[in-house]
């Protein structure tokens, strides 16, 4: 195996081990709190810090890899995310709202730091001129992640009904623990440096197409967490009936297949023929505008509620990753390769954005107006992306 391989599968792994315990925390703390009688706004809310310091830490974060470097932030990701977790082995009792927003706080700096870390990273590991293995290697990364998040969702749906809240937590910590030690001994620590240290100015004065795309992500996250986030699990409780396990087990086979159609997506975007650019991003978001608008229509006509989420969430998972894989891997190319993490940080940070808004509506629309709403707000999201998408350039380069 050679050196870049070497790195890149120590990234990974990294970058695995922070993502299991992100999918399970996030479904461990969603349904505990569901399960002590929280309304759909309130639990909203315990997410809100997690993804506002996760936008804040993507303009930091990718400032202070140009800086100390990229193994070293994303070794401080996984330590940001210990300490989120030892913050809950309290008694479940006595947390209270305004104390796991804290702790989810850190959890989303921690996830912001791991992932601009990780994602940066492998634009050092592969040349300029490879830009075909550069979407495999960034799409492998992305939807790896993404099924390793999925199989998160089953573990904390599972282990809270088996084991409870305070045992679940302290297995992640010994599983973060054990990556974070290894990486220390495998990990070059130099990767991502920039050669003249750049200022704070620097994370916020972007070209035009890194604006342009990340407009586009916080546009096209949003679309997703508008109902995936808040809505459809409490939909899938309150109003069919369904238990944690259930809930945990759709949730993760969604998001396990949604990482592995991310994983081919260079396969299916034929981009050995075809560089990804403007033009592809608008058709594929045209063709994912279907699903939400397909599921508003079934749930507005009495159509089995069951059917019209587990088939809508086929179709809307399959287009979303590869929306999602096409733009991972735009940003990594479109990033100028001596400041690769400020260019990184920035895109993160609307999606970061993205996922905050999405995360707000989901909970409260749906209160107010349920699903099928949320669904509709989906769709107008997705249309604007794929607007703003098509005015990218032609080309890469």
């Amino acid at each position: 195996m050679t050196k870049p391989a070497i790195q890149y599968l120590c990234v990974s792994l990294s970058y695995w081990a922070f993502t299991l315990t992100d999918g399970a925390l996030r479904i461990l703390v969603l349904l505990f709190f569901h399960g002590l009688g929280y309304s759909p706004i309130q639990i909203a809310s315990l997410f809100l810090l997690y993804e506002f310091f996760g936008m804040l830490t993507n303009l930091c974060g990718g400032w202070l890899a140009a800086r100390i470097g990229l193994t070293r932030t994303l070794q401080i990701g996984l330590v940001v995310q210990i300490v989120s977790l030892v913050m809950l082995l309290k008694d479940p009792s006595a947390l209270t709202v305004t104390y796991v927003m804290l702790a989810q706080a850190l959890s989303g700096i921690a996830k912001d730091l791991s992932k601009m870390s990780a994602k940066s990273s492998i634009k050092h590991l592969v040349p300029d001129q490879e830009q075909t293995k550069l979407y495999q290697w960034i799409a492998l990364l992305t939807g790896s992640k993404n099924a390793v998040k999925g199989a998160g969702f089953f573990l904390g749906g599972a282990l809270l009904a088996g084991f409870g809240f305070q045992a679940t937590i302290l297995l992640m910590i010994v599983l973060l623990a054990i990556v974070l030690t290894v990486g220390f001994f495998v990990l070059e620590t130099h990767n991502g440096k920039a050669t003249d240290k750049p200022t704070l100015r620097d994370t916020l004065v972007k070209s035009d197409r890194v604006n342009r795309l990340s407009a586009a992500r916080m546009f096209l996250f949003c679309a997703r967490d508008v109902w995936f986030v808040v809505a459809l699990p409490v939909f899938l409780q309150t109003q069919l009936g369904w238990s944690y396990v259930e809930v945990g087990v759709l949730m993760a086979t969604w998001v396990m297949g949604y990482g592995a159609v991310q994983a081919i997506a260079p396969r299916i975007t034929n981009v050995r023929n075809a560089v990804a650019n403007g033009a592809m991003l608008s058709k594929w978001a045209g063709l994912l505008l279907t699903a939400p608008c397909l599921m508003a229509v079934g749930l507005h006509f009495g159509i089995n509620p069951s059917v019209v989420v587990i088939a809508g969430l086929l179709l809307f998972g399959l287009l979303f990753a590869i929306n999602s894989s096409l733009h991972s891997y735009l940003i990594v190319a479109y990033a100028r390769h001596d400041s690769v993490s400020l260019d990184v940080g920035f895109y993160y940070m609307a999606n970061a954005a993205g996922r905050l808004l999405g995360t707000i509506l989901s909970g409260v629309v749906y209160q107010q107006f349920g699903l099928a709403s949320c669904l509709i707000i989906s769709a107008l999201l997705i249309a604007a992306s794929g607007i703003v998408a098509g005015r990218l350039p032609a080309q890469t380069d």
